[in-house]
C-alpha cells in the first residue's frame, strides 16, 4: 500500500466536528451506482416529478473539472469525483459517433478529486486531492478520468480511479488508505468506467483491459489485497453485481467473453457467452433472477438475459435456444448499449442510446411493448430510474422523460434543465431529493411544499 496523493481540505476543521454520525435505516441513502441493489428504485413517495432548470430546484452547486460519476449519498452529505484540468479540456460533442478516441496522453496537470457536500444546501463540507499530475492514459472525448462512482458504508467513502488507484477517505474526509492500480490499456484508448462495490469487509473491483485483466478483493478497512484473479476478458465498462440469492451469494462480472459469477472467495462459479463486443451495463436482481444485458449499437447480438440462482460450469444458450436450467429467458435483440435497464414491479424496461423505450414482463421475458420512439429524445447515456408509480430516462442535453410505469407506453411530460448542459451521470435520489449531475454542476431536485 503507498500513499499517492495528500489530502487537503477547504473547510476548517470545526465545521467538520460532528459529521461522523450516521443513520442506519438503508431508504434514507444511496450509497453506490443505482442506489441499493443497484436497481435504479426509490419507494420513497415524496420524490419530486416535476421540474426545470430554476422549478422545485432546492440548490445547484457549480462543480469545477469533468467527471461522469453519479453523485452518492449517505444521511446529510453527497459524495462525488471530478478531475480537473489545469490546461484545456476539449468539449464533447453528444450523441454516439466515430471519431472520439484521443490516443494522445494530456500533458497539462490534473487534479483527482473527492467532493462531499451538503445535502440539504449543497455547500462543500470538504474536499480531498488524491491525486495531482500528469493523466497516466488517454480518454475518449466523451469519457472522464472521473467515471468511476464512489460508494460508501456510512463509515467510509471510496473512490476508484482507472489507471491510478483507490482511494479511502473517512467521512470528514481524512484519508485512510490509497491503492496504487497499474496503468494498463483500454480498448481503442478509451478509458476505463467500472465502479466498485462493497460486501461485508471487502471491496471488489474489476479492472478489464487490453493487456491484464482483474477481478480484485481488498480489505475495506486497510486496503490490503485479499485475492486478485486474472479474467480472460478485454476492455469493458460494466460495474459488477454481488447477488445474495436464496442458495449463495456471488460476485456477477459481464464481459465481452462470457459472463462470470464467482463466490466471495473468487472461485469461478459458472459462466455463459452470446453478449455484444462491448459491455457496459450494471447487472441487478429482483424477484429471484439475475438481469444482464449488453448491447453495442453496431453488433448483431443485444442480449438480455434473466438468470436463476445455482448453476454450475457453462450455462451458455445454444444457437436456437432462448432458456435453458438456469436462463429463465433471453431476449437476444432487446439490450440497450450505455444505460442498465430497470425491473419495476412485474415489467422490466428497456431505453435504448437511441431514444427509445421498450417493455418485457420481468418473470417470462415476453415483449409488452415494442420499442417506441421517445418525441425528440435524442441521445441517452445515463441508466432510467424509477419511483411513485414512473419510469424517468435523462437524455444528454439535460432532459428527464417521465412515463407513467404500467403495461402501455404513456409519456407524461417532460422537465429540462438548461439548453447547454450535458448530461451523462445516472441520478441519485434519497430523503425527497433527486441529485441530477451536469458537465457543469449538480441539481438538487426537491418539491416546493417540502422548502
Amino acid at each position: 500500500m503507498r500513499i499517492l496523493g495528500k489530502t487537503s481540505h477547504i473547510l476548517a476543521v470545526a465545521v467538520l466536528t460532528g459529521l461522523g454520525s450516521t443513520p442506519t435505516h438503508g431508504g434514507e441513502n444511496w450509497p453506490q451506482f443505482r442506489g441499493p441493489g443497484a436497481r435504479g428504485v426509490s419507494e420513497e413517495t415524496d420524490l419530486p416529478t416535476l421540474w426545470s432548470a430554476t422549478e422545485n430546484v432546492a440548490w445547484k452547486q457549480e462543480l469545477a473539472g469533468r467527471g461522469w460519476s453519479s453523485p452518492i449519498i449517505w444521511g446529510d452529505r453527497v459524495f462525488l469525483t471530478t478531475v480537473v484540468n489545469e490546461g484545456e479540456t476539449e468539449k464533447p460533442k453528444k450523441g454516439l459517433y466515430f471519431g472520439g478516441n484521443r490516443p494522445t496522453v494530456p500533458t497539462t496537470v490534473h487534479s483527482w478529486k473527492v467532493i462531499c457536500l451538503n445535502l440539504n444546501t449543497g455547500k462543500p463540507m470538504w474536499e480531498s486531492v488524491a491525486y495531482q499530475g500528469l493523466p497516466k492514459g488517454p480518454l475518449h472525448l466523451k469519457n472522464s478520468y472521473a467515471s468511476e462512482t464512489p460508494v460508501t458504508d456510512g463509515q467510509r467513502v471510496y473512490a476508484y480511479f482507472g489507471n491510478l488507484g483507490i482511494f479511502c477517505y473517512d467521512m470528514q474526509g481524512n484519508e485512510v488508505w490509497s491503492q496504487p492500480l497499474p496503468v494498463t490499456k483500454t480498448r481503442y484508448d478509451w478509458g476505463s468506467a467500472a465502479s466498485p462495490v462493497l460486501h461485508g469487509d471487502r471491496l471488489y473491483f474489476v479492472n478489464d483491459n487490453e493487456e491484464d485483466s482483474r477481478l480484485v478483493a481488498l480489505d475495506k478497512r486497510t486496503g490490503d489485497e485479499i485475492w486478485n484473479i486474472k479474467r480472460d476478458e478485454k476492455s469493458n465498462w460494466a460495474t459488477p453485481y454481488i447477488w445474495e440469492n436464496e442458495l449463495r451469494t456471488e460476485i456477477i462480472t459481464p464481459g465481452t467473453g462470457k459472463v462470470r459469477a464467482y463466490d466471495l472467495d473468487g472461485k469461478p462459479l459458472y459462466e455463459f457467452g452470446g453478449m455484444s463486443s462491448i459491455t457496459i451495463a450494471t447487472p441487478y436482481a429482483d424477484s429471484g433472477l439475475l438481469y444482464v444485458s449488453s448491447g453495442y449499437v453496431l453488433d448483431k447480438k443485444k442480449p438480455l438475459f434473466a438468470i436463476r440462482p445455482g448453476a454450475t460450469g457453462d450455462i451458455s444458450l445454444g444457437k436456437e435456444e432462448t432458456s435453458n436450467d438456469y436462463i429463465a429467458w433471453c431476449q437476444k435483440q432487446a439490450g440497450p448499449y450505455n444505460p442498465s435497464t430497470i425491473v419495476y414491479g412485474d415489467l422490466l424496461y428497456v431505453l435504448l442510446d437511441r431514444g427509445f423505450l421498450a417493455c418485457y414482463d420481468a418473470k417470462t421475458g415476453k415483449q409488452v411493448y415494442g420499442k417506441q420512439r421517445i418525441p425528440n429524445g435524442k441521445n441517452f447515456t445515463a441508466s432510467p430510474w424509477a419511483y411513485e408509480g414512473k419510469i424517468f430516462c435523462l437524455n444528454e442535453d439535460g432532459v428527464t422523460f417521465v412515463f407513467r410505469a404500467g403495461r402501455e407506453y404513456e409519456l407524461l411530460r417532460t422537465n429540462s434543465l438548461t439548453d447547454d448542459t450535458m448530461c451523462m451521470a445516472t441520478p441519485a435520489m434519497a430523503q425527497g431529493k433527486l441529485l441530477i449531475r451536469t458537465d457543469s454542476g449538480i441539481y438538487c431536485i426537491e418539491r416546493a411544499a417540502k422548502k
